[in-house]
């Protein structure tokens, strides 16, 4: 069972404590795979949306061929094309699916928002038919919900300290020049 409200607290102390982004889901991703002896992988793929493909930020369990994935193949491309988390009960039904391991019988893949728009996503891969429920779903969806929340006060912040450096910049060459007479 998934205690996804513990995984967010952890997330929120982590921030607290001055971690970015990229520790938080590193963090997640521990917790997710210590969670549930059932899943032989637990990944974040994010984004990239220049290229229109994912790549494998982070992963904990069996190794993966599919390091980059285009948007629209497989699972987790197209939770990404379809805008909509993937709950695949039996991958062995799923015309498009991306085999990482044949031990693989079920995947479910939940979306990452920050400012509305797709960032990444967690992917996880089970050993048995069937292993995700809704609340497995729901759980996963509130750690996604927060991972969110957390990429995109980081990237405000990072706006921020952009627009402070430039008025800064700004004034050190206002002081710099001769005053007029």
């Amino acid at each position: 069972m998934i205690d996804g409200a513990a995984i967010v607290r952890r997330i929120q102390e982590m921030r607290t404590e001055g971690y970015l982004s990229d520790a938080m889901l590193r963090e997640a991703v521990k917790h997710l795979k210590a969670a549930e002896p059932r899943y032989n992988f637990v990944g974040v793929y994010m984004l990239d949306a220049n290229s229109d493909s994912l790549w494998l930020h982070n992963y904990l369990g069996e190794p993966t061929d599919h390091a980059r994935i285009p948007v629209g193949r497989g699972v987790c491309g197209t939770a990404v094309a379809e805008k909509k988390n993937q709950n695949v009960p039996d991958v062995t039904q799923r015309d498009n699916y991306l085999s990482c391991s044949p031990r693989t019988k079920s995947e479910l893949v939940v979306l990452i928002y920050a400012d509305r728009e797709i960032v990444g996503q967690i992917d996880i891969d089970a050993k048995e038919v069937n292993a995700f429920s809704k609340d497995d779903q729901t759980a996963i969806e509130v750690v996604a919900e927060k991972l969110g929340e957390m990429i995109e006060r980081e990237r405000k912040d990072a706006e921020l300290e952009k627009q402070l450096q430039a008025e800064r910049q700004q004034r050190a060459q206002e002081s710099q020049q001769p005053a007029e007479v």
